[in-house]
């Protein structure tokens, strides 16, 4: 860790406050910077949104981020520092629902990764070969893997009807339908060495709790509604062209921490321009499609004996579990998470027939015998401010750009999910990017005062 204290007199820009944004900027406080925090939303934690509103018995769900696994020590480390509790959840693991002749069926969990493990075996001499390749993206072995598509591989080695329906039911994790999956991103997800799929936790009282922690923790509050149009770089200094509420402005700083989205990244002017290559980095990187469905009921119909309460699924409302099992109540929430083309069928379902319709969708799972009380959902794609769920490293994507992701441009450092090579698209990337960042600017500034002093006069 940099010396806390080494950043007195040092003032730093961070462009988002979603989690890797926050957390860049307490960082940097907690070393002594000067820290301003801009937002395009209206309140903090970007694509970390716990809905309240509407749901009765005081209870809450995730319209975002929900899941920390249980090796992410990084957002777990965070939430110890800020004083918000983690609570486990969905201790049965995830089952797997596929599509039968009359009714929906339900396969073995996933407790211990099963699922995972099945695919690791049809794909071992990819992910055999790619381990030994050190899992490097700058080499033949990922540029081959990147090459093709998760379905191109299936009919390759003539998958049969449950492998490609498990693959199909993973467009909830990957926000992605096979067709539209770089087999690399799947080889690299099969060759993460990671602990049980059956101890999820989340934080209690809702996970926008950390985000609101954090920004708490600042010494200047948030500068909400503000968008980041350009950024300028001169003579040691970061320029930014803003609009806020009182329309456009100007501010200024030792160092930036871009902390947006890959997709609001690539609207903004920068001077001087980016590198080609880091300029198609940030363009060709697609986000996926993600629509998440929050149903109250007016009881847990999912909660039965043997049974547990979170599935992968290959129809066309995606995955689901249960949204709310930490908290009290005799109403229920159920989850549903539509990613890829799953989320186009869930938004023709809304569309059709409103919430309603989904829930009709969960008749093999017992909604008949409950009332629907209250629902929300939100389609990412649609939000003007990410346009998309999570990163998709798609068939095609140049695995060599990732590395530009995170690369630093002169005096502007970058962060979010999107630049995290082992947590990507998770909270815990978002928050490990953040860390990244706050180190990065603090290098920075040291080598900085060692040919010339900044910050301070």
């Amino acid at each position: 860790m940099g010396n806390r204290a080494s950043l007195r007199g040092t003032s730093v820009i961070v462009a988002g406050a979603g989690l890797a944004g926050l957390t860049a900027a307490y960082e940097l406080s907690r070393r002594g910077a000067r820290v301003t925090v801009v937002e395009a939303r209206d309140r903090v934690g970007g694509r970390v949104w716990t809905r309240r509103d509407g749901f009765v018995d005081g209870q809450h769900a995730e319209a975002g981020a929900d899941l920390i696994d249980p090796d992410q020590e990084a957002i777990r480390r965070l939430a110890e520092d800020v004083g918000v509790t983690l609570v486990p959840i969905l201790r049965g693991g995830f089952a797997y629902v596929r599509r039968g002749t009359r009714a929906p069926v339900i396969e073995s969990g996933s407790s211990g990764g099963g699922l995972w493990a099945a695919l690791a075996r049809a794909a071992e001499p990819w992910v055999r070969a790619y381990r030994v390749s050190e899992k490097r993206w700058d080499g033949p072995v990922a540029r081959r893997l990147a090459e093709q598509s998760v379905a191109t591989w299936l009919d390759d080695i003539r998958a049969d009807r449950r492998t490609r329906a498990m693959l199909t039911g993973l467009r909830g994790f990957f926000l992605a339908d096979p067709a539209n999956l770089s087999l690399l991103a799947l080889v690299d997800q099969l060759a993460t060495e990671s602990s049980a799929w059956d101890r999820f936790c989340r934080i209690r009282g809702g996970n926008d709790r950390l985000a609101t922690a954090l920004a708490g923790r600042l010494s200047e509050p948030v500068l909400l509604q503000t968008r980041l149009l350009a950024v300028a770089q001169r003579r040691g200094k970061v320029r930014l062209a803003v609009c806020g509420q009182d329309g456009q402005g100007e501010m200024r700083a030792d160092a930036l921490v871009m902390a947006l989205p890959a997709t609001m990244v690539r609207r903004i002017t920068f001077t001087p321009s980016l590198p080609v290559l880091q300029r198609h980095a940030f363009r060709d990187l697609r986000y996926g499609p993600a629509t998440k469905t929050l149903l109250q009921f007016d009881r847990r119909f999912w909660r039965r004996p043997g049974r547990t309460l979170a599935y992968g699924t290959e129809l066309p409302i995606g995955a689901m579990w249960d949204g709310n099992e930490e908290q009290r109540g005799g109403a229920g929430i159920l989850t549903l998470l539509a990613g890829g083309s799953a989320s186009r069928d869930t938004k023709q379902l809304i569309a059709r027939g409103g919430a309603e319709a989904v829930a009709a969708q969960l008749k093999w799972l017992g909604s008949t015998k409950a009332v629907l009380r209250a629902a929300r959902h939100v389609s990412w794609e649609d939000d003007p401010f990410v346009r998309g769920g999570y990163a998709v490293f798609q068939p095609g994507y140049d695995p060599e750009q990732r590395a530009w992701l995170a690369r630093p441009h002169g005096r502007m450092l970058f962060a979010g999910e999107h630049t995290s090579l082992h947590w990507q698209g998770y909270m815990n990337g978002a928050v490990e990017s953040g860390l990244r960042a706050a180190e990065e600017v603090t290098a920075l500034v040291a080598s900085s005062r060692r040919r010339s002093p900044i910050g301070g006069r």
